[in-house]
């Protein structure tokens, strides 16, 4: 965070005055302390941007929101809901979008977590809180990291048009209620983890009524199905 130029060009033109603001400063100090503390921090420094990165303003197509990186320290990358490639097995959320992925649109992506192709193809897998202590869920909540993925948001939400945002449980709902539904798609439904899955997600077609929409308006479906 010290080297916010690290940061994709477009994104980086939107979002560099955030790094001179308080919130930020305050954030950078708590993540530097806790590091001389000798805690773990997740994802790898250099990942911490990953989903903008990998996932250029411009290039924006769907935005899912998660909430904040998985505390396993074989597990995250820096886009919501992903694994690395060679996790098994996979995290129960995982399995039951693949789950929801297969009876909705026919794609089985049982084989693998890794969500890298969907990001390069426009979909932004954004987490509100993009760091973890290994180890502690949630950890990093309320220290900043939620003020700047909401200027993501509305970056998003003032530069694109025709996004689809999927918006899965109260939490990512609260979390996009800046959205414009008036310019964007806005997939709401119950979480995928086994705690809530069966009340709506399953069932839900997130992904043929993400495709159908952009493709509504001249955009290119998203190729779901994962090497």
């Amino acid at each position: 965070m010290s080297n916010p130029i690290q940061l994709e060009p477009s994104w980086l033109k939107v979002l560099q005055p955030q790094f001179n603001l308080e919130y930020m400063q305050r954030l950078k100090a708590y993540l530097v302390a806790e590091k001389n503390a000798g805690k773990q921090i997740l994802p790898a420094g250099k990942l911490w941007f990953n989903a903008l990165n990998s996932t250029p303003l411009q290039s924006v197509k769907v935005v899912i929101i998660g909430q904040d990186p998985y505390p396993n320290p074989t597990h995250p990358h820096g886009l919501c809901f992903s694994v690395q490639p060679d996790v098994k097995p996979l995290p129960k959320s995982l399995i039951n979008i693949n789950q929801e992925l297969l009876e909705d649109v026919g794609v089985d992506n049982s084989h693998t977590g890794y969500l890298q192709p969907w990001a390069e193809q426009g979909v932004l897998l954004l987490n509100a809180v993009l760091t973890v202590e290994a180890g502690k869920s949630n950890s990093h909540q309320n220290m900043g990291w939620e003020q700047f993925t909401d200027e993501v948001i509305k970056q998003v939400n003032q530069h694109c048009d025709h996004c689809v945002f999927i918006l899965w449980g109260a939490y990512a709902q609260k979390k996009g209620k800046q959205i414009d539904a008036s310019r964007h798609l806005v997939i709401k439904s119950p979480h995928p983890s086994p705690l809530s899955a069966y009340r709506g997600f399953f069932g839900s077609k997130p992904f043929s009524k993400t495709n159908d929409y952009l493709m509504a308006h001249g955009k290119t479906p998203i190729n779901w199905q994962l090497p």
